[in-house]
């Protein structure tokens, strides 16, 4: 008995300290604790991954299309996030490019100056000889202006010399700008290839999308299995969000504001025309919607509404690329049919912050985002939390 109290004691124990560690971000603390911390998250984000690949299986023997439809659009997700990279490299090669060329025009100008004021001062003592120089010298008889004269030659010389000094350097910067030039050419003309063959395999991904949208709405019409696949899907986001919960039970997430307390005066995470309302019906029969539909443009930035942990941020049958942002109090915010997702499982978001881009993921026919606000596992009415308008430009 005594060992097991022991051991029950030595479990409390250690909840605590996973507790302090991993509840709040933590900053300017001990290397060994960070490192503790970054363990237990791995963990964590372990047990989300084998959730994810239970349910990936289950849908897969579900739905051969489903399953298909996830691997062409994580590959569009992942040639868009490539292809967004090389534009950021490419805009950073271009500007430094740009600042090497207006060196060099800086350099030439500079040079040319320099080059000018030598050629005038070789003409100048080529035309004058040094017949000049002993001419002046025997025709002074008076020793302070034959010093003169003297101290002026040297000067000359000294000058002619620094002169060349300064144009040689000039010479030796051109060259290094000029082979700075030259690889950054070559590094632009990387990143075009890379980039064309990006988009040869995006358009690739996408034309097999288009396809698997088309066979699935063909087996829809021919099944009339609609509003059985909204209702399995609708099972496997309850079963996530449930099984969400249970894994993150040992880390619930403190904060000084709770989520509660700004019921009402949230932002939305984007600026778009409401498509589809809470509450309204999916297809006939008994399945609604859960969330709101809201119309964008792709690529518009979606941005969490309050602090909170990205406790998932996968594709999910239904729900395309989908981002879930846990607030405490059992509240979670659920962003979907995203195009990109850019946090993963474990990172911490605050109010405004980007963290995925519109889309059509999920076979959606339009481009928008599905928004979702669940109180444990019950989904409730996002406006009755959301109501202010995101600022724009």
């Amino acid at each position: 008995m005594g060992t097991l109290h022991r051991m029950m004691v030595w479990s409390q124990i250690r909840l605590l300290l996973l507790l302090a560690l991993v509840s709040v971000p933590v900053f300017g603390q001990d290397p060994d604790l960070t490192l503790i911390k970054e363990r237990e998250l791995e963990a964590v984000r372990d047990k989300i991954s084998d959730l994810k690949t239970s349910m990936d299986r289950r849908a897969a023997e579900r739905d051969r299309i489903t399953g298909e439809l996830q691997t062409a659009e994580v590959l569009i997700a992942e040639r868009r996030n490539h292809l967004k990279d090389l534009e950021r490299q490419r805009a950073f090669s271009e500007k430094k490019k740009a600042g090497i060329d207006q060196q060099l025009a800086s350099r030439q100008s500079e040079l040319a100056s320099e080059s000018e004021q030598l050629a005038a001062q070789v003409v100048a003592a080529y035309t004058s000889g040094q017949q000049e120089r002993l001419k002046l010298l025997l025709n002074q008889h008076d020793p302070a202006t034959l010093g003169r004269v003297l101290t002026y030659y040297r000067y000359m010389s000294e000058y002619r010399g620094e002169n060349i000094e300064t144009v040689n350097g000039f010479i030796a910067e051109l060259a290094d700008l000029q082979k700075q030039a030259a690889e950054e050419e070559n590094r632009l003309a990387g990143l075009t290839r890379a980039r064309t063959a990006e988009l040869i395999e995006l358009d690739v991904a996408q034309n097999k999308r288009q396809s698997l949208l088309v066979s699935l709405k063909s087996r829809i019409a021919q099944e009339g299995s609609e509003i059985d696949r909204l209702a399995a899907q609708e099972q496997d986001l309850a079963r996530l969000i449930a099984e969400l919960t249970s894994i993150l039970s040992d880390y619930p997430i403190t904060s000084e504001e709770p989520f509660s307390k700004h019921k009402g005066r949230l932002t939305w995470p984007i600026a778009g025309n409401l498509l589809h309302d809470f509450g309204q019906p999916r297809a006939t029969g008994s399945v609604k919607w859960n969330g709101v539909v809201l119309a964008a443009p792709r690529g518009r930035e979606v941005r969490s509404i309050y602090h909170g942990r990205v406790v998932f941020a996968d594709w999910l049958a239904g729900m395309g690329l989908l981002v879930i942002v846990d607030h405490g109090e059992g509240y979670m915010t659920l962003y979907g049919y995203n195009e990109t997702t850019l946090k993963r499982a474990g990172d911490w978001v605050a109010p405004g912050d980007v963290i995925a881009t519109v889309g059509d993921s999920g076979g959606q026919q339009q481009t928008g985002l599905y928004f979702e606000v669940r109180q444990g596992t019950k989904a409730v009415n996002p406006r009755s939390w959301v109501s202010r308008q995101p600022k724009t430009g």
